[in-house]
């Protein structure tokens, strides 16, 4: 029997930033607005002509995770990217990351549950490692969002919230089962898929039907969120998930140490936080910097987290995320 454990992390954001004010300049809104619902001052964003991409990103992070793990590329026996942007709309980002960091043909897999993909990476790798069948996985979640947003006052209940940036992490095989990932949970609930959701272009409606059966102002192009719904959702199944990882390894609320939650809405963060009792120091956000990263956010949170001092060995890490789909995940890890 083995477990996996992360043995590196690594995150990378573009140096473009983007903050409430400038956003004030494209669109009806204003810096209190933003931070009052969001907790958001700035987020970055790909600036064209930098050299960045969903996968490009990806690799960025991947090279530092690696580096820190202590490994080479070479040492890499699969990838599982995680992403809702990828540059293409086929083939997925994986196989783009494999070639750019000139690995040899290892597996490359691609997980697409937006919000909750990193952790849905996260237990798919595990498992993986736990068969005995790989012994180093790269976990990469990567987002360009700001190319796919409605910078006008018509989308700006979305657009103002988004962030480009990616994570990763390197899962290896862990003799001693005390440590590591101890357990993921994984839920769906696809009655409310809409809820969140980029409709178009897809298989159901191409371009050219597209524009043939819409006005060209409400052409489906842009994410649509319907924000209160979501949030009454996301703090529900938060508290949930939580739970059940800690009751399937008894343990307690006050056993965590670290909660990483995914970066959607500092004001879910709060609530949750609230809710469990947890101090500041119990419970690390960056949404105020990033905004909401989705696949990505789980991963650079935890990244600068540990680069913060703020986890050590021995600690018990709970990483838990709520998104489109709906979906909803939590690991248990024991550093």
């Amino acid at each position: 029997m083995y477990n996996s454990k992360i043995t590196g992390l690594g995150k990378y954001v573009p140096e473009n930033v983007v903050t409430n004010d400038d956003l004030s300049q494209l669109m009806d809104t204003n810096d209190e607005w933003i931070q009052e619902r969001t907790g958001i001052k700035e987020r970055r964003h790909i600036k064209k002509g930098d050299g960045n991409s969903t996968a490009k990103m990806g690799a960025k992070a991947a090279e530092i995770a690696i580096k820190r793990a202590g490994l080479t590329n070479n040492d890499i026996d699969m990838i599982v990217f995680a992403t809702l942007s990828p540059d293409y709309y086929f083939p997925g980002c994986g196989v783009q990351v494999q070639h750019l960091m000139g690995m040899d043909t290892i597996p490359a897999l691609d997980v697409r549950n937006q919000c909750s993909g990193f952790i849905y990476a996260l237990a798919t790798a595990d498992q993986f490692i736990k068969s005995g069948m790989y012994k180093n996985v790269l976990i990469i979640g990567s987002e360009n969002h700001s190319g796919g947003l409605d910078f006008t006052t018509r989308g700006r209940s979305v657009s103002v919230i988004f962030g480009d940036g990616a994570g990763a992490a390197v899962l290896s095989r862990e003799e001693d089962t005390s440590k590591g990932v101890l357990s993921s949970h994984l839920h769906s609930q696809g009655e409310h898929a809409l809820e969140l959701s980029l409709k178009g272009p897809s298989t159901e409606q191409w371009v050219p039907e597209l524009i043939e059966n819409n006005p060209q102002e409400n052409i489906p192009y842009y994410p649509y969120m319907n924000g209160q719904f979501v949030f009454k959702n996301a703090v529900v199944r938060f508290s949930e998930v939580i739970m059940e990882g800690l009751e399937k390894n008894n343990l307690n609320v006050t056993d965590i140490d670290m909660l990483i939650p995914h970066q959607a809405n500092l004001r879910i963060s709060q609530f949750v936080q609230k809710k469990f009792k947890l101090t500041e120091d119990q419970v690390f956000n960056n949404i105020q910097k990033y905004g909401n990263t989705t696949a990505a956010s789980i991963p650079i949170a935890l990244t600068e987290a540990w680069e913060n001092g703020k986890i050590k060995e021995g600690d018990t890490v709970v990483l838990a995320a709520f998104g489109s789909g709906f979906t909803w995940a939590s690991s248990i890890i024991k550093w």
